[in-house]
């Protein structure tokens, strides 16, 4: 029993934490040390699987996430959700409309007591217990990092990337209908003849269960060939493949190439001399001097991509590697990286520290009431007070000019 239960349960409710991802959504209650369930981010409409961040519109948007929520209420935690507080992990670049209509379904039609919206990268901030540090959220769609200093993002060293799980599918199917082959009943057939059998969430089963990041010197060889053009005589000797079911009379055949060279996606560079690991380095110069050194000491690497086998490893190592080149050499004196160890697993780590926040007597100060909604009629963020303060200070112009 955990020694702040009773401040989750004296006068309140069960408080429910939410973490919706671009492709997976962790659903829980505050104070427990991991989410109660972690979801695909769609629903099903028609026999045809719908994705909660592909819409037209905002109405298209509030009645998908109306279907997604019920099923998460009633489905998964069996909670009632009148009346009952909740918190929610959003990324700092969260779409106005997505958390807007978020809200509108949460509040108009679950009638829910109030919601504290939390920074993700900063709820993984207080999921270790530290206020500085450089997060890096490797997740589905791309790669963010944000540098927080003293628990305040550092906005102007904001670095992304488009580059994470979605490339890493697309590169493995890629390599899996040029090299791959199926044992089926007639015979040994290419994987190029059979494209039907490849979905998002096969693709997703093989990366998690065959894939992994090489090392840093077996990587440079890789890429001497792949990217440069070199002589394929110069890669080196190849790991063993593997067979991977399909069902029950289908087998695919993956080799050990595609294994060890689909993750490599993450560590090229592109035209920009842009990767993975250049975004902390990048992040670093554009931070104000005094603060590199220690936010180079608190690195912490969250999201379901870095859970890949030698992702970390390779990570430190390419930052080692890429100092010593005259982009970053005289410009960074850094002699040490250090790594935060998580005390959870990195995809869920943004929603473990939400639900420590909402263990907290504090939660209500920080929270957006269901009345202060209903009579603003919208929400406000940092975003709407600096227009707000704008549009303020343009009027004071005009009155002084009259």
């Amino acid at each position: 029993m955990p020694l702040y239960e009773g401040v989750i349960y004296s006068g309140d409710k069960n408080i429910v934490v939410l973490d919706i991802g671009a492709a997976y959504t962790k659903c829980g209650i505050a104070g427990e040390t991991g989410p109660r369930c972690i979801i695909p981010s769609h629903i099903k409409k028609d026999d045809q699987i719908v994705k909660l961040w592909d819409f037209n519109n905002e109405e298209e948007l509030y009645e998908n996430l109306k279907e997604f929520l019920f099923m998460i209420y009633f489905r998964h935690l069996l909670v009632n959700p009148k009346d009952r507080r909740m918190v929610i992990s959003e990324s700092l670049l969260c779409p106005s409309k997505f958390r807007d209509t978020l809200a509108r379904v949460l509040f108009r039609h679950f009638e829910v007591g109030s919601i504290m919206f939390g920074t993700s990268h900063l709820l993984a901030l207080t999921a270790i217990g530290v206020n500085t540090g450089l997060v890096m959220d490797v997740g589905y769609t791309e790669t963010l990092l944000i540098p927080v200093y003293e628990g305040i993002p550092v906005i102007k060293a904001i670095q992304s990337l488009p580059i994470a799980s979605q490339a890493i599918h697309k590169k493995l199917e890629d390599q899996l209908k040029e090299k791959a082959t199926v044992n089926t009943a007639g015979g040994c057939k290419p994987m190029s003849s059979m494209p039907d059998c490849l979905n998002e969430q096969i693709l997703e089963d093989i990366k998690v269960r065959c894939c992994f990041v090489t090392s840093l010197e077996r990587a440079k060889q890789i890429q001497e060939v792949t990217v440069y053009g070199a002589d394929s005589n110069k890669l080196p000797a190849a790991v063993p493949s593997v067979k991977f079911p399909l069902d029950g009379s289908q087998v695919l055949n993956i080799d050990g190439t595609i294994r060890e060279h689909t993750c490599e996606i993450l560590f090229e560079q592109d035209n920009e001399e842009n990767s993975v690991p250049t975004l902390v380095l990048d992040a670093l110069l554009k931070c104000p001097i005094d603060m590199r050194l220690e936010l180079a000491d608190n690195i912490v690497v969250t999201g379901g991509t870095a859970m890949l086998p030698g992702f970390h490893h390779r990570l430190q190592l390419e930052l080692y590697d890429q100092l010593k080149k005259p982009k970053y050499q005289n410009k960074l004196v850094i002699k040490k990286f250090q790594f935060h160890k998580l005390f959870s697993k990195e995809n869920y780590t943004s929603w473990l520290g939400g639900a420590m926040y909402g263990a907290l007597e504090t939660l209500a100060t920080r929270s957006v009431s269901r009345d202060v909604y209903l009579t603003a009629g919208k929400l406000t963020d940092w975003c709407c007070i600096a227009e707000e303060m704008e549009t303020e200070k343009e009027e004071k112009v005009k009155l002084k000019n009259r």
